[in-house]
């Protein structure tokens, strides 16, 4: 009944959405011989074609070649999770799916393959009515717009209601004294949170001046060192490593800690109704409020130009990107949508998960450089997390190491 009931809610959507009826078929048309024959290959992760989770893909690929009786397409289905489909689409696009879903920040290698479609025209205009200027951001370099997204991919904080207040968790200082806080201290997709939120920047305003280079060096990362030092020591606060958050919450002994939608589920069996989430808090430095800042992206469809069904790999693209498969997606699996018009919905605007992401990607977030140096500054950051977590960063050597690791991030590698 799903599959029937999905099927039908993508295809009353058509004509809503102003996609053009007359362009595409699907797999196994209504026997129209004239139809033209078409082979696309498509990867998502593997949860989004298993029968448990309501065969997302299918379902709509299915819907795609009902609403198109002029191509009789036959679909094939490979299992590529995001951040592994920009690399091998890069590595080898003839060998690669005509139809992927990737990770934002892989971009720059297919790009640089030239094995990445830019949407242009009506398609360009049909992305850009549904998606906010900074979810577009994500997927634009040179001023070329590289997919379709589906949903943003950050972090933000889940905590326990029956131990916080709303008032508490506008503060990381203020949640430590009434509970235990978790946080992925050695992850340096996590790390920097602090450091950006004390003025520190990477490659320019926009994430995309390589020229401009890192700085998280200075007095004010000094500060944030030294911050992280007393923090790691407070006896409230937990390294949240190797799922340690997820754990705590069961047992009790973890109130809140800080990941993405990935982890919605199992914090929800762990806390029930207590679940919180929320964007991410302030700290305080040095007597003032910092607010802390997470690396923003996008979770995109995209196109292989080494496609051979170019028309028909585009029009797709479009079709799982849109309102329609969106809302299937967070019916199916709570993927957060970032249609703007799905956002404006009702029972959307109620999820606390939804609106917790969304605003932690508008408000509490910068965009993920995707400049190839960016690749340069993950394992500094990482060993300033390791070194202050087994004490070999200290207050007495914080302004050396801080400068070290700026240097590494700023360099080709790590001396």
């Amino acid at each position: 009944m799903m599959r029937k009931r999905a099927v039908s809610l993508l295809l009353a959507g058509v004509m809503t959405l102003g996609l053009a009826a007359g362009g595409l078929t699907g797999c196994g048309s209504s026997g129209n011989d004239g139809a033209e024959k078409v082979r696309l290959m498509v990867w998502s992760p593997s949860e989004d074609q298993s029968k448990d989770s309501g065969e997302w893909l299918q379902t709509c690929c299915e819907a795609f070649a009902d609403a198109h009786p002029e191509w009789d397409i036959t679909f094939v289905y490979g299992v590529m999770d995001e951040a592994s489909a920009g690399e091998q689409v890069a590595q080898d696009p003839d060998a690669s799916a005509d139809v992927f879903m990737y990770a934002n920040n892989s971009l720059e290698p297919m790009r640089n393959a030239d094995a990445l479609v830019r949407f242009g025209g009506k398609y360009r205009k049909q992305i850009e009515a549904t998606n906010s200027q900074d979810v577009l951001d994500t997927l634009i370099m040179d001023d070329n717009l590289y997919g379709i997204p589906f949903t943003t991919n950050l972090w933000y904080m889940y905590y326990d209601k029956s131990v916080f207040s709303e008032k508490d968790i506008k503060n990381l200082d203020t949640m430590l004294e009434k509970g235990v806080v978790s946080f992925p201290f050695v992850n340096s997709w996590y790390l920097p949170a602090f450091y950006i939120g004390n003025g520190c920047t990477l490659f320019g305003e926009d994430g995309k001046d390589e020229a401009a280079g890192v700085d998280f060096g200075g007095e004010n990362a000094v500060e944030v060192t030294n911050y992280l030092i007393d923090l790691a020591q407070n006896p409230n606060f937990k390294i949240d490593d190797l799922g340690s958050g997820i754990a705590g919450f069961r047992d009790g002994s973890i109130n809140a800690m800080f990941s993405g939608s990935w982890d919605s589920n199992a914090v929800k069996e762990a806390l029930g109704d207590n679940m919180g989430v929320a964007a991410l808090p302030t700290y305080t430095l040095n007597g003032e409020e910092k607010q802390m800042y997470a690396y923003a992206g996008t979770k995109a469809i995209g196109v292989n130009t080494h496609s051979d069904y170019m028309v028909q790999a585009i029009e797709l693209a479009i079709w799982l990107g849109n309102a329609e498969s969106q809302r299937l997606h967070y019916e199916l699996r709570q993927v957060v949508p970032c249609n703007t018009e799905l956002l404006q919905e009702e029972d959307i605007q109620k999820d606390e998960l939804v609106m917790a992401q969304n605003t932690t990607f508008s408000d509490t977030s910068i965009i993920q450089p995707l400049v190839n140096q960016m690749n340069n500054c993950w394992t500094p950051v990482e060993n300033m997390g390791k070194g202050i977590r087994n004490g070999s960063v200290t207050h007495e050597n914080a302004q050396e190491q801080t400068e070290q690791m700026n240097e590494a991030m700023n360099s080709d590698g790590i001396s």
